[in-house]
Formats: C-alpha cells, sequence, structure tokens
C-alpha cells in the first residue's frame, strides 16, 4: 500500500502536471512554426534556430522542475528573505554589469547564453510576500505592515524600470491581488480600478466634460444616500456659479484660460467650501462621498502630465494605438496592425500547421516571442485560440483551488501569488496582441520563446505545487 503522507509522488497535483505538459508542447510547436523556414531542414539540436534552442530550454526546464520537487519545501521558507535580497542585489548589479538586449538593459551574457534576472526576481518577491503576510497574529491593515509590503514589491519594480524594462516591472503589481485576499480593503481595490478607468477615459474626453459628469454623478449619489434632492441643488447651482465667476475673471483681467483650466480650478476652489459646509453637518456619508469626488478630480487633472511627462514617447504612442487616438499603421502601430492582421486571417479553423503567411513571411515582429499568439490564431483560428484560452483559463483556476485547499499559511499566499503571476502575463500578453491593452512586451508563459522566462515560470509552479505536496503535514 502507498504511504500518502511520505510518497511525494502519489501526494503531488498531477492535473495540474498534464496541463503545464501540454502548454509547454504546444508552446514549442508555435514556436516552431514561427520560426520554421521552408528552404530549412529541421535537425533538432541545430542551436542556430530559435525552435531548437527553445527545445533546449524545455528539456532544461524539467530538470529544474525535478530538482525543485526534490528540494525539501522547507528551504524555501527557510532562506526566503535571502533570496529575496541577493535577487534585490543582482537587479541592482545587472545595470552596471548587463548587457543592453532590444533596449533594457536586463540580461546577463554568458557566451551563448543570456539570462534575465528580472523574471526570476518574481519568484523572490512572491516568497518574501508569503513569508512576510504568514507570520504569527500578522495584521495587514497596520500602517507599519502595510509599509513593508508596499517597499517588498516596490523595490524590484523600481530597479526593473530602471532597466527600462516597464512590461516585466508591471507584472509585480499584480501582486496587489495576494493582498486582498489576505484581508487588505476591497475599497482600495477599487479606487486602482476606477483610477485606470478615469487615467483611460481623461485621455479620451475632456477635462471640461469629464469632471462636471463626475461631480453631477456624485451629487446624485450623495441626494440619494440622504434622501434630500436640495444637496443636488445646492452643489449643481454652486459649482456652475464658481465655474462662471471664474471665466468672467479670466475675461474681466485678461487671463487666457481654456475650458478645461477653468472647469479643474472651479472644482478645486469649491472643494474647501463644500468641506466646511460637510464639517458643520457632520454627515460621514456625505463625507466619504466628497473624499471619493476629491481625489478624482485630482486623478483626473493629473493625467497631463503624468501622459506627456511620467511616461516615454513609445509608451504614449502605444496608448494612443489602443485608444484608437493614433491610426499610423507603419509607424508605431505596425505590431498591432500586423498582430491583428494574422489573427483575423485564421478565420474560424486557421489555416493550418506552418501554412500561415503572415508568420511565415515575418510580418508580425516578435512573432515567437511577445506576439506568439499570433502564430496560434493565424494557424489555428477561432477554434484553436479558444482551446488555448479555456486551456490557461482551467490552469489559472486549479491553481486557485490548490491555493484554497491550503493548510499552511504561507502555502496559500504562495499559490496566490502564482496566481496573480500567471493571471497578469495571460491576461496583457493576449490583449495587446488583440488590441484590447497598450503593448508593453511581456511573454505568454510556456508559449513565448526564451529561456529566462519559462525557467521561471517552471520553477515558480513547482515551488507551490511542491508545498501543497506537504498540506497533510502542515496545520500552522
Amino acid at each position: 500500500m502507498v504511504d500518502y503522507r511520505k510518497s511525494i509522488t502519489a501526494r503531488i497535483d498531477w492535473i495540474t502536471i498534464v496541463i503545464y505538459l501540454l502548454m509547454v508542447g504546444l508552446g514549442w510547436v508555435s514556436i516552431y512554426a514561427a520560426t520554421h523556414q521552408e528552404d530549412q531542414s529541421f535537425v533538432l539540436f541545430d542551436m542556430s534556430t530559435r525552435y531548437s534552442k527553445q527545445f533546449v530550454f524545455l528539456l532544461a526546464a524539467l530538470v529544474l522542475a525535478l530538482i525543485v520537487i526534490i528540494i525539501d519545501s522547507e528551504f524555501w521558507v527557510l532562506f526566503t528573505y535571502p533570496i529575496y535580497l541577493g535577487m534585490v542585489l543582482i537587479l541592482i548589479l545587472v545595470l552596471f554589469v548587463g548587457e543592453e538586449i532590444n533596449g533594457a538593459r536586463s540580461w546577463f551574457v554568458f557566451g551563448p547564453l543570456s539570462m534575465q534576472p528580472a523574471e526570476f526576481a518574481k519568484i523572490a518577491t512572491v516568497l518574501a510576500l508569503s513569508k512576510f503576510l504568514s507570520r504569527f497574529n500578522f495584521e495587514i491593515h497596520k500602517t507599519k505592515n502595510l509599509l513593508l509590503l508596499a517597499l517588498m514589491i516596490i523595490a524590484p519594480t523600481l530597479l526593473i524600470l530602471k532597466q527600462n524594462d516597464t512590461g516585466t516591472a508591471m507584472v509585480f503589481l499584480a501582486l496587489v491581488l495576494v493582498l486582498f485576499r489576505e484581508g487588505l480593503n476591497e475599497s482600495l481595490f477599487i479606487f486602482g480600478l476606477f483610477s485606470v478607468m478615469f487615467f483611460f477615459l481623461t485621455l479620451v474626453i475632456s477635462i471640461s466634460v469629464l469632471i462636471p459628469l463626475v461631480s453631477l454623478a456624485s451629487l446624485i449619489f450623495a441626494s440619494w444616500r440622504i434622501r434630500r434632492i436640495s444637496y443636488f441643488i445646492f452643489g449643481s447651482v454652486l459649482l456652475a456659479g464658481i465655474f462662471m465667476l471664474i471665466y468672467y475673471l479670466s475675461q474681466r483681467l485678461g487671463w487666457e484660460l481654456s475650458a478645461n483650466r477653468i472647469v479643474l480650478s472651479g472644482s478645486l476652489f469649491s472643494a474647501p467650501i463644500v468641506l466646511y459646509i460637510l464639517y458643520r453637518t457632520r454627515r460621514r456619508q456625505l463625507q466619504f462621498i466628497f473624499a471619493v469626488w476629491l481625489g478624482s478630480v485630482i486623478l483626473i487633472g493629473s493625467v497631463d502630465f503624468l501622459f506627456n511627462e511620467v511616461l516615454e514617447e513609445h509608451q504614449r504612442l502605444r496608448i494612443d494605438q489602443v485608444l484608437g487616438m493614433d491610426n499610423d499603421p507603419l509607424g508605431a502601430g505596425y505590431n498591432l496592425n500586423q498582430s491583428k492582421i494574422a489573427i483575423g486571417s485564421g478565420g474560424f479553423m486557421g489555416k493550418g500547421f506552418l501554412q500561415g503567411t503572415q508568420t511565415r513571411f515575418d510580418f508580425v515582429p516578435e512573432q515567437s516571442t511577445d506576439f506568439i499568439f499570433c502564430t496560434i490564431g493565424e494557424e489555428w483560428g477561432f477554434v484553436g485560440s479558444t482551446l488555448i484560452v479555456l486551456l490557461f483559463a482551467g490552469f489559472l483556476i486549479r491553481l486557485i483551488f490548490l491555493a484554497e485547499r491550503q493548510r499552511s499559511h504561507f502555502s496559500r499566499i504562495f499559490g496566490y501569488g502564482v496566481f496573480s503571476i500567471f493571471f497578469f502575463h495571460f491576461l496583457v500578453n493576449i490583449g495587446m496582441t488583440i488590441g484590447i491593452v497598450p503593448v508593453i512586451g511581456i511573454p505568454l508563459p510556456f508559449f513565448s520563446y526564451g529561456g529566462s522566462s519559462l525557467w521561471s515560470f517552471t520553477i515558480l509552479l513547482f515551488i507551490f505545487l511542491h508545498l501543497d505536496t506537504d498540506r497533510f503535514d502542515v496545520v500552522a
């Protein structure tokens, strides 16, 4: 009889491993299709081709998976902080001695082999968060704890941004999902969603239109909460009166104020008046609504500065492409345009394996890395693309299931960290190939070409699978 408390092979989640093997196998087939040349004979270990290199990377990934399974899971718990600090030091080191590839100084090059430390920094950060959050009697709402958690996430993020690798840096922000699972106030999550929404809305809609709409919505909600229409009337008259006053003064004094500036300055000028009235009435519900409104106004007013002064030119162009504000199919929008053409040309059933014209003739840049989904869409069509999406969805759901069944706080938190990383990569990579999110350049897990990403994803997953095998032994 098998002892389920001792045999790792009996306790390990083979369903997830089968999904993993299926994805890396399909990924290699997709890379072969994306890089295959008709006049080139198939040689599996010809290291001059990407599909051969990826096959070697795949074999190495399987060896790494086996090593992770063999290593005692206590190793990751005991050496979490040294691993994290060591990775931070490596991220600093790569800024000085690293090689620049595709505009990002984020690579160590050892002869024919190149390695990107930022990919492995994801593992170290998830480990550090898991260790810190799983401390006995940990209270996530304490200011000190929140600051330390933010520092753990922001430190590698800023170092990777310094390497000019914005896409990888943004992945770390997905770890905020772990904090919400562990009890962080959901209102912060809602605030984040609204911040993103207002950022993009402000790029499309004029401030002079958006702020009045937000103000009216806030007044309507406030009046509904306290069942008094008088607050809506008073607020509307107050804002309109201040807008008109500023416009009148600007005309008399010769100020050249645009409609956007009049509305923004009028809203900010009215804020202390409204705040004083609310303070006197002592209605806490209205004070909260006022705080949300004022935060929205400040955010909307700062979008122009953030967009034009903080973001790089290529990042602004990519956002414009997604929003349809810059139709330049031969310039900044070339990648996205060719991606849509490739996916659309696949139709319902696809053109067939190795029959994709967009793929074969290299119309799609980075078609074996960031835009590997284009090859899938063109050759396998809507049906094949849907199956891949469903495969990823099943994989992500499985990760949540495994995380929720953990008896160890460390293992559960780590599981949600793994889920957050994979979910962000999946959502953004496919989203950018079909034009619903800006092109930021991150790989599709297990499908995109690259040793560093494949190895880091494999290690991340198999650490969790090994932790899952200990769920019978750990109750803390």
